[in-house]
Order: C-alpha cells, then sequence, then structure tokens
C-alpha cells in the first residue's frame, strides 16, 4: 500500500472549528459515560491531542510509538479488509485526514478522522486493549483468507472495537469507538431500549449486524483483561472453522 502523509496545511477555519466544536462536546458528553480508563489515556496524550488544534499526526506518533509502540497510518478511507488485519498486526492503526462538515456534526456514512482518532487511538495507551487489537489483526492475517472466517472477525471487530461496553462495578461503561465519538450512539446506550448481553466470543462471532441502523445489540466485557484473554478461544474457534 502506497505510503500516505498528512497534509496540514490543508485544514482551513472551518476544520478547527468543526475538531474543536466535536472534542469539546463529546468530553463534556462522556463523563460518567465513557470508562475511566479511555479517558484517563485521553488526558496522557494531552499535549498531542486535544480541542485546541487538529492533532498532527507526527506528533501524535511519537508520542504513541514512545508510550505503547503503536502509530497511525494515514489511508484514504476504507481498505481492503487483509491490509487492515495486516496493519493492526504491525500495531498501526488506520486513519483518514478529513474532517466532517459542521452540517454533518452528528452523522456520517463513512468514519472521518474525529472518529478514527478520538475514538479509536487513547485506549491504544491501554497495554491489554492494545495487545488485543494487535492479536486481532494477527488472527485476520492468519485467518482472514477465508470468507467465513472474515465475516465473523468483522462481527467480533463491530461487537467490540467498534461498539463494546464495559462492566464497571454495577455500571455500564463505553469503550467502543464507534460509540465514544458519537454523541448520538454515547446517548443512545443509555437512553433507549436496548439488548446488552455478557461478551462470548461464539456469541459475537455469529452475531450479524447492520452498519446503517442504530444499534440495539451489545456485548459488555467484564474488564479489558477478559477482552485480551479471549483471544485464545477466539483463535480456537477460527481454527476449527477454517478446518471445517
Amino acid at each position: 500500500m502506497q505510503q500516505m502523509t498528512q497534509d496540514y496545511s490543508k485544514y482551513n477555519s472551518e476544520d478547527f472549528k468543526v475538531w474543536k466544536t466535536l472534542f469539546d462536546r463529546q468530553v463534556k458528553n462522556l463523563q460518567g459515560k465513557a470508562h475511566p480508563e479511555y479517558l484517563n489515556c485521553l488526558d496522557k496524550l494531552s499535549d498531542v491531542l486535544n480541542p485546541n488544534k487538529i492533532p498532527n499526526f507526527d506528533e501524535l506518533n511519537e508520542k504513541l510509538l514512545e508510550e505503547s509502540g503503536w502509530s497511525i497510518m494515514v489511508v484514504p478511507g476504507l481498505i481492503p479488509v487483509d491490509q487492515f488485519f495486516k496493519l493492526l498486526s504491525e500495531k498501526k492503526f488506520c486513519s483518514s485526514t478529513w474532517l466532517r462538515k459542521m452540517s454533518q456534526l452528528d452523522y456520517l456514512e463513512e468514519p472521518d478522522m474525529f472518529h478514527d482518532i478520538f475514538g479509536h487511538i487513547p485506549l491504544l495507551m491501554n497495554p491489554e486493549y492494545a495487545k488485543f487489537v494487535q492479536q486481532f489483526g494477527a488472527l485476520g492475517v492468519e485467518y482472514g483468507h477465508n470468507k467465513i472466517v472474515e465475516k465473523q472477525l468483522q462481527r467480533l471487530y463491530w461487537f467490540t472495537i467498534e461498539f463494546g461496553l464495559i462492566k464497571m462495578e454495577e455500571a455500564t461503561r463505553i469503550y467502543g469507538a464507534g460509540i465514544i465519538s458519537s454523541s448520538g450512539e454515547s446517548n443512545h446506550i443509555f437512553e433507549d431500549d436496548i439488548n446488552i448481553s455478557p461478551y462470548d466470543v461464539e456469541k459475537v462471532l455469529n452475531n450479524d449486524f447492520i452498519t446503517s441502523e442504530i444499534q440495539t445489540q451489545y456485548y459488555e466485557i467484564d474488564s479489558f483483561e477478559q477482552l485480551y484473554l479471549s483471544v485464545g478461544e477466539l483463535e480456537k474457534s477460527l481454527r476449527e472453522e477454517v478446518a471445517v
């Protein structure tokens, strides 16, 4: 895949306004909703990831590499699944560099930089979560050539990395980036009639989802350690599927 870079000079005043508006609004909205570890990780990155300016990927990468070994790979948008798996296995997270317009604050069909960076990057500072993401990518590289397995991994990604919930004492908190980065989704979790099931690898692998509709089914982990430790169970299931 051709190496792309962020052209910081192309951002205009509306882009900076959009970034600040989304960032400030969502940080306020996530209080009491996001798991504290996400907010702690966001705070650790505050010198390079904050509302006051669009993040410079070179600065953000320097911090990420130092703290977690991860880096950001600039992509034009959605990329082939096999390339995505490979990048994750190499501790590289994909991000676009474009931002939505002020008229699009609440809904986009395709993820933009705010989703990619604000939603996904902070928790890569958490060792157990980051190991899960890397191992997920490695399993995709090893088994993703099987179309059934590829679909199962997409489901797992959806119900954990994108729309995952986590239990904190008796409360439900958010860690999935698709909820973290969305005002509507992060409110929907606590206001609407939804179904939250305990995290179960087999159930997740066989649970279809629709990207164009508001979510009604979620899975809740007990801890990031549980998520990482489930990789062994996941690999066993994928190996059996490929062997069929």
